[in-house]
């Protein structure tokens, strides 16, 4: 028997109704259209569902639930060091307000990530802003980088880490301009062309919840700086009623 699940932070929806099983984020009321906070939440419930689907099969070991469990709870106290963060994006931001480009690019769990601060950036700030998997950059998106197109790099210290700061090697080599979201212990060090900021740790399978808000934050503050609405973009409804 075909199973539908809808995961939404509205109880009310008409994805709730049309699926058998509905799973509600309760994130709160969403006032602005780009909501932050479904987007967060979601990974959030996406992440306890994984670890109940992988339960359920046997396929979790004791150990390891209670050593995910608690690094999730831990999340509220690493999201509140990140967002000390705040003051460095700002400085970001003002650099982004004189720009009409930018690209992002993030590895394995953290190319979504990447999609997320490009989609935020160009809803809320009208900055045209494109996500790419790192490992594609030869494959077209290096021809548009120049000194006026800033890439985004989403750099966690995961397996991939060494072929992303290939990528941002390349990058630097044709005059591009990075501004780098790093683990601590990535050995990536602000440079000319090169602005860091320093994620406060480094959080495993559960890195993309603490990566995703300074994206969030830039889009924000970048808007701000150009007196967008960030909470009325142009163009976009909070309910979409056609197709």
């Amino acid at each position: 028997m075909e199973q539908t699940l809808t995961i939404c932070n509205v109880a009310t929806s008409a994805m709730v109704r049309e699926c058998k099983l509905a799973y509600i984020t309760r994130a709160g009321v969403e006032i602005g259209v780009a909501s932050t906070k479904a987007f967060t939440t979601q990974l959030a419930g996406l992440f306890l569902l994984t670890l109940a689907l992988a339960q359920s099969k046997g396929r979790l070991p004791e150990a390891d639930e209670a050593r995910l469990l608690k690094e999730m709870r831990h999340l509220p106290v690493a999201l509140q060091s990140v967002l000390a963060l705040e003051p460095q994006v700002i400085s970001w931001a003002e650099d982004f307000a004189r720009k009409e480009n930018a690209l992002f690019l993030g590895r394995g769990l953290h190319f979504p990530i990447a999609l997320e601060g490009a989609l935020k950036l160009k809803e809320v700030t009208y900055i045209h802003a494109e996500a790419y998997a790192a490992g594609e950059l030869k494959h077209g998106p290096l021809a548009l980088v120049t000194s006026e197109m800033p890439v985004v790099a989403v750099a966690p210290n995961d397996t991939l880490l060494e072929k992303l700061k290939s990528n941002l090697q390349e990058v630097r080599a044709r005059g591009g301009v990075l501004y780098v979201l790093a683990d601590g212990d990535t050995r990536i060090e602000s440079a000319e062309g090169v602005h860091v900021i320093r994620m406060p740790e480094h959080y495993g399978a559960l890195s993309p919840l603490l990566h995703v808000v300074p994206l969030q934050l830039l889009a924000y503050h970048t808007a701000c700086a150009r007196g967008t609405d960030v909470d009325k973009p142009r163009n976009l409804a909070k309910s979409v009623t056609v197709e």
